[in-house]
């Protein structure tokens, strides 16, 4: 389900408030993105943009985030 929502989304932006809690990282994931799964698992998915486009304040502009590399299934918050 959260792949057909991926596959649906224009850019990034239109992953705000979708099911799925759609998020952004921080710390050692910092430029990276989650859906929630089921349980503790999330779908982690980083821009496909070289370079990544950038908001003035150096945030991620998820209006212009039109390609994804999803990177992995897992649990980020341990066992």
């Amino acid at each position: 389900m959260r792949l057909a929502v991926l596959r649906a989304a224009p850019t990034a932006a239109d992953l705000v408030g979708v099911p799925g809690r759609f998020h952004t990282l921080t710390g050692d994931r910092a430029g990276q993105f989650a859906l929630d799964l089921r349980g503790p698992h999330r779908l982690i998915f980083s821009p496909n943009h070289e370079p990544v486009p950038l908001r003035s304040d150096g945030g991620i502009e998820l209006t212009q985030i039109s390609k994804i590399i999803i990177e992995e299934v897992v649990n980020y918050h341990g066992n």
